[in-house]
């Protein structure tokens, strides 16, 4: 593409660089300049105007952006993704309902290393998204970009971002008593929870803060997920929770994540089905970490504990009041 100022009588069918206001109206950047524009604009003292001009092997900007966003997406029933009409160099990724944004972050990081003006900008991996949220943005820079280069771009990262949509119907919450505790306090977080993501809540089943109780509970509980919600925090491997998921078949996976708040998660599976150990941060409407284990699991996405262990680089989300600050230093 050529780019810069040229004498009016070669502008003819260029594209008008910067918007330029006439007594008769304003001509809009990116508008094709016509004889009558050239008209215009000499009538009004302008010698010269700047353009861009594409050359042989050119793609425009909407027909660009349109053949980047439909490689990315090529099945948009399947990868639960809507692409809107390209405009001024723009198509948008949305997501069709509630889900989890899956994506190969290497391939997409190619396709913006391919050519400066050929990008794409997306929400984090495994960003949890409603229905109509953006998932992420096509944008061609310039007016247009080489055909080459575009095909590059098609190639590296096509079908690279998708979303994964809830799985799991409904989970049963289980809530443990202790004298004095919170009790059910903060249940409505949790049920919006998962209500954005599509999954019914059973319960809440309140037992006592006892092993063999809350093992009951759990072989007990209906669903295709159990949550956990514990009156006093779970504070080791072998604590109340965690040996109660033993205790009903069950096994724990991972114990503790290094996102803050939501430390104290732990993650297992009972009967075939998910089990999640709840930190006290649940009971806010906040994020944390169980957020990001709730909504992969909902959307049946395997979670390991290197993947939790992971989650600690941004596992920052917030600072809170009760943890210690350092001491003023003393004169």
């Amino acid at each position: 593409m050529k780019f810069g100022p040229v004498p009016l009588a070669e502008a003819e069918g260029a594209l008008l660089a910067h918007s330029v206001r006439l007594a008769s109206g304003k001509l809009k950047k990116g508008q094709a300049l016509g004889r009558g524009d050239l008209d215009a604009l000499a009538a009004e003292g302008h010698a010269e105007v700047i353009v861009a001009r594409l050359e042989p092997g050119d793609v425009d900007e909407n027909a660009a952006a349109a053949r980047l966003a439909e490689a990315l997406v090529p099945d948009q029933g399947a990868a639960g993704l809507r692409l809107t009409a390209p405009f001024t160099g723009r198509v948008n990724l949305i997501a069709e309902g509630p889900g989890v944004v899956v994506m190969d972050s290497d391939r997409l990081h190619a396709l913006n290393a391919v050519h400066p003006m050929i990008t794409l900008a997306t929400v984090p991996p495994f960003q949890q998204m409603a229905g109509g949220g953006m998932v992420g943005t096509v944008k061609i820079i310039s007016y247009a970009v080489p055909g080459d280069a575009l095909a590059a771009a098609c190639d590296a990262a096509r079908g690279a971002v998708r979303l994964a949509s809830p799985v799991l119907r409904d989970a049963t919450l289980i809530v443990t008593k202790i004298p004095g505790g919170a009790g059910e306090k903060g249940l409505p977080a949790i049920a919006a929870r998962l209500a954005a993501l599509g999954t019914a809540m059973h319960g809440p089943v309140t037992v006592p803060h006892r092993t063999e109780l809350l093992a009951q509970a759990v072989r007990q509980a209906a669903g295709d997920l159990v949550l956990i919600l514990t009156g006093s925090a779970t504070s080791d491997p072998a604590d109340v929770a965690p040996e109660a998921v033993r205790q009903a078949g069950g096994h724990v996976d991972r114990f503790g994540m290094p996102v803050d708040p939501g430390n104290l998660l732990f993650l297992g599976a009972q009967g075939g089905r998910p089990v999640i150990g709840l930190p006290g941060c649940a009971r806010s409407p906040a994020l944390n970490g169980a957020d990001w284990v709730l909504a992969r699991v909902a959307c049946g996405i395997a979670v390991t504990g290197a993947d939790i262990a992971a989650m600690g680089v941004g596992g920052l989300l917030k600072e809170i009041p009760t943890r210690p600050q350092p001491r003023r230093a003393r004169g």
